[in-house]
């Protein structure tokens, strides 16, 4: 067999395998860690590979994936913790309160409410937490509930960056960089993106505020948005406990969780997430290292005693896990794809098809094309599959990898994410809303658009992303 046979060989096992695993996850036939562990396997055996070369390419891809499967899980332990112990109450209900009763500062209010309550990367705790929050303000005013997930949305999307948060997690597993090396060059981006998201909230209100003075005949109609589905009524039973006007509270506390909370140790808590936040911008450990301390000394202060520690453990073991097995499985897929040699005879097959003025360009087409690919792949698929082959074809023109998956975060599945009906949070989002999913991505999509290119264009200013090599 020669050297060229062998590389077409490689690249077609590749292609499809890549294809078989966008085909599972994009009709989701079975769950993301059977897709990428069990695929490529089978795909490498069928190749030609021993069971000896397929066993050492597994273990090398997990040992690639280790740090950051160690920090989303620690992660998502402490702002568990964290959220238990009532560490963002008082700033929610500082939020809510100071929406009043203009619908440009419900927006904005709205908007900052998302922001804050992302702060552990969880869309389905943000939607939960805000939805209920503020919906029964928008519909006393006669405000759209459209207007209400565009905001709830835009707030959540731009805080998706954040290193533990998702997409992140992900691109950190297929570049093999730590999170925080792709996230700190980012956060000027994602601060603009919070100022843009916030300014185009206030212009939704101000839309609001026309619309509902020249026909004030429809605001109760309006307060339904596009709803009228049963996935419309359920949220207003639960809203009956949320905040019914400014100053209210956002949601009534059960016994369970009132008994969870640790409103002596807020300003503690407070100030070790600083620190900690401190610790990841400074670089001063990498950042599985400061979410396993940062873990440890939340449970040992808030909730001392083994049965309180384990049942907080408990609590958030369900979404760390489900991730975890995620990334670790895309270990094995991304582990097998390189020590086969399959991801570099892609590359070179699809960067010979590539045409010569768009292979350096490729981070500015993925960063302008983000989000709109959210509509089409899943973080997964995007991140363990698709980010693979561009990292490989940017390579044969001279593009860094972490230009490509910089360039793919500041759209692909973080501002566009709550338009991706390709994410169960998604199917959250408007079913608490009771909204229209097509009325949804239809109003959203422009402005999530708008607030990537912005992300975008401050990340080049910046020096964070080269679009073009």
């Amino acid at each position: 067999m020669t050297a060229i046979t062998l590389v077409r060989m490689l690249a077609l096992a590749g292609f499809l395998t890549i294809a078989v695993i966008l085909v599972l996850l994009l009709t989701r036939r079975i769950a993301a860690v059977v897709a990428l562990a069990g695929v490529p396997i089978l795909a490498a055996l069928l190749a030609g590979f021993t069971p000896t070369e397929v066993s050492e390419a597994v273990t090398t891809g997990l040992t690639g994936v280790a740090g950051v499967t160690t920090m989303f899980v620690f992660a998502i332990v402490y702002f568990g913790v964290m959220r238990d112990a009532g560490l963002f109450d008082p700033i929610i209900r500082r939020i809510v309160s100071l929406a009043g009763d203009t619908p440009a500062t419900v927006c904005v209010a709205t908007t900052a409410l998302a922001c804050v309550a992302h702060l552990d990367g969880a869309g389905a705790t943000t939607f939960l937490i805000t939805i209920p929050a503020m919906m029964p303000l928008f519909d006393r005013l006669g405000m759209s509930r459209v207007t209400l997930t565009a905001c709830v949305g835009m707030g959540a999307g731009v805080m998706n960056l954040l290193p533990w948060g998702g997409p992140t997690a992900r691109a950190a597993t297929t570049t093999g960089t730590d999170a925080n090396e792709l996230w700190v060059p980012l956060i000027p981006a994602q601060v603009a993106g919070v100022v843009a998201a916030l300014l185009i909230a206030f212009l939704l209100g101000r839309k609001e505020s026309r619309r509902l003075s020249r026909a004030p005949e429809t605001v109760a109609a309006a307060a339904g948005g596009a709803g009228g589905s049963a996935a419309g009524s359920a949220p207003g039973s639960d809203a009956g406990d949320a905040s019914q006007g400014p100053g209210a509270g956002p949601v009534t506390l059960s016994a369970e969780e009132a008994a969870l909370r640790r409103p002596r140790l807020f300003w503690f808590n407070a100030a070790l997430t600083v620190v900690l936040i401190g610790l990841l911008v400074a670089a001063v450990a990498t950042p599985e290292v400061v979410f396993v301390l940062g873990a440890i000394v939340a449970l040992l202060v808030n909730y001392p005693g083994i049965s309180q520690q384990t049942a907080r453990i408990q609590a958030h073991a369900e979404g760390a896990m489900l991730m975890a097995s995620t990334l670790l499985a895309a270990g094995v897929f991304l582990g097998i794809l390189d020590a086969t040699g399959m991801v570099t005879a892609m590359a070179e097959s699809a960067a010979s098809v590539v045409p010569d003025a768009a292979g350096p360009a490729l981070p500015l087409i993925v960063g302008v094309l983000g989000v709109p690919l959210s509509l089409l792949f899943g973080p997964d698929a995007y991140y363990f599959a698709v980010l693979p082959v561009l990292m490989g074809v940017g390579a044969e023109f001279g593009v860094a990898d972490v230009d490509i998956a910089r360039a793919s975060l500041v759209g692909q599945e973080t501002v566009g994410f709550p338009i991706s009906p390709l994410t169960g949070s998604f199917y959250l989002l408007t079913g608490l809303a009771g909204v229209d999913i097509g009325r949804h991505i239809r109003h959203l999509i422009g402005y999530v658009w708008l607030l990537s290119l912005v992300m975008l264009a401050v990340a080049a200013l910046t020096g964070a992303v080269r679009l073009w090599a």
